[in-house]
């Protein structure tokens, strides 16, 4: 058999793996590691699988993914999440779905401090859902939002996933984390026209809450200064160049724990706990991207990204149909696939083919979020639905799915408009490269 033949029955048989519930990361290492011993040989792929395993939790590049994932779980255990929460609420809670609103709210500023679309939503199902469950908020409308609002922790910088791309492709990764903020606040903002549209139609699925005077609003405020302050700190330092996008991670990770502690809100369990969470789902992370990386080099020796790329490239079709295609294919493949595995798994396979359109990489990095915080939310593996159903019991995750799905349709417009306007995620990187150092 060719390589070519080798790599699509790898990839069959890794599909194989994935649907018997075999570990993302382990299903893609063990087909990476069978399929460059056969074209290869097997001494070569043990040495490059010890190789790259270790390469991959030795990287300096990668440290950034715990000290983000740090500084978003004492952010958490210091109480930040609701006071976001509070004063979203004092703002946008005497609108139809204002509670609905405020938690889009709320994940959009959760976001910015945390970079996990699944820590997100967990965050604001314990904080938002029972409150909504108060205001007898319809449950699907309060799950789906809450599922919806937690994908934004995706596209808000700083991003898990964002720092992925940017390593696999080589681009900066701070270019990344500020094209997704106009992106991040589109979302958000379609997100709530959609609520408001609802519930201004069927008042019963969210109904209104109390007004609140404008001192009331000024003065909750105050609940979203430390996320400024932090958001400040990291962005606007790799804004200005004062740090690195790893300096930045640290500078983020030790201001939420100062202020946790200059507020006296975070105990030593607590402490404690942020620390197991930083741990697990730092490894969980990193073993992902080792498997990728093994399954990658296998690809690599198959061909199969170049022949790919090459024959998608000399198809007569014009530019953004071929984008568009490639949309569709993130679209479906993310209902079956979790999100950062796709991203590892395909980003060799289309970077080629995007560049060899002249599509503009830190765009496609958008984009690649932007169609991963749809599988977040999409039957049958949407973590950010089994992550609501699992903290709120009562609510079935077949509810989840059914109130999601207004906010899927609302993430296509989305993608939508920024294949149509590629400048909305560009200028802001752009104008970064001309700020004086």
């Amino acid at each position: 058999m060719s390589p070519v033949q080798i790599g699509l029955m790898g990839c069959l048989l890794m599909l194989v793996l994935l649907a018997s519930s075999m570990p993302v990361a382990f299903s893609m290492m063990c087909i990476g590691l069978l399929g460059f011993s056969v074209i290869v040989s097997p001494q070569a792929a043990q040495y490059m699988a010890v190789v790259d395993i270790f390469e991959t939790f030795s990287s300096y590049s990668l440290t950034v993914i715990p000290l983000f994932v740090f500084m978003g779980q004492v952010a958490f255990h210091a109480g930040i999440s609701r006071r976001l929460f509070s004063t979203a609420y004092t703002w946008l809670g005497a609108l139809p779905g204002g509670l609905a609103m405020a938690t889009v709210g709320a994940c959009t500023g959760f976001g910015a401090i945390c970079g996990s679309g699944p820590a997100t939503a967990a965050t604001m199902a314990s904080v938002a859902l029972p409150e909504m469950k108060r205001f007898r908020y319809d449950l699907e409308l309060a799950s789906g939002a809450v599922a919806a609002g937690g994908s934004l922790g995706m596209m808000i910088p700083p991003s898990v996933v964002f720092i992925v791309y940017a390593i696999m492709t080589q681009q900066s990764i701070g270019e990344l984390f500020i094209a997704g903020i106009v992106p991040g606040l589109l979302i958000a903002s379609l997100f709530c026209i959609m609520i408001y549209v609802q519930c201004r139609r069927r008042p019963h699925l969210g109904p209104a809450g109390p007004r609140t005077s404008w001192r009331q609003k000024i003065l909750s405020l105050k609940g979203v200064g430390e996320t400024l302050i932090l958001f400040v700190a990291v962005m606007g330092g790799m804004f200005l160049g004062y740090f690195t996008p790893t300096e930045a991670a640290a500078v983020g990770a030790i201001g939420s724990l100062i202020i946790a502690i200059v507020r006296r809100q975070i105990t030593w369990k607590a402490f404690r706990k942020s620390l197991q969470e930083t741990a697990r789902t730092s490894c969980m992370v990193l073993i992902i991207v080792a498997g990728a990386t093994v399954f990658g080099h296998f690809l690599a020796v198959t061909r199969i990204p170049y022949e790919l790329a090459t024959w998608i490239s000399g198809l007569p079709l014009p530019g953004w149909t071929i984008m568009f295609l490639i949309i569709l294919f993130y679209l479906v493949a993310g209902c079956f696939v979790d999100a950062l595995a796709l991203v590892l798994l395909t980003t060799e396979i289309f970077f080629p083919v995007v560049t060899g359109l002249h599509y503009d990489p830190v765009w496609f990095g958008v984009i690649i979020v932007l169609v991963t915080q749809m599988g977040v939310i999409s039957p049958p593996v949407g973590v950010n639905a089994y992550v609501v159903s699992g903290i709120e019991r009562d609510v079935p995750l077949q509810t989840v799915f059914r109130g999601a799905l207004p906010f899927l349709y609302m993430l296509i417009v989305a993608s939508v408009i920024l294949l149509a306007f590629p400048q909305l995620c560009l200028f802001l990187p752009k104008l970064v490269r001309y700020v004086p150092r």
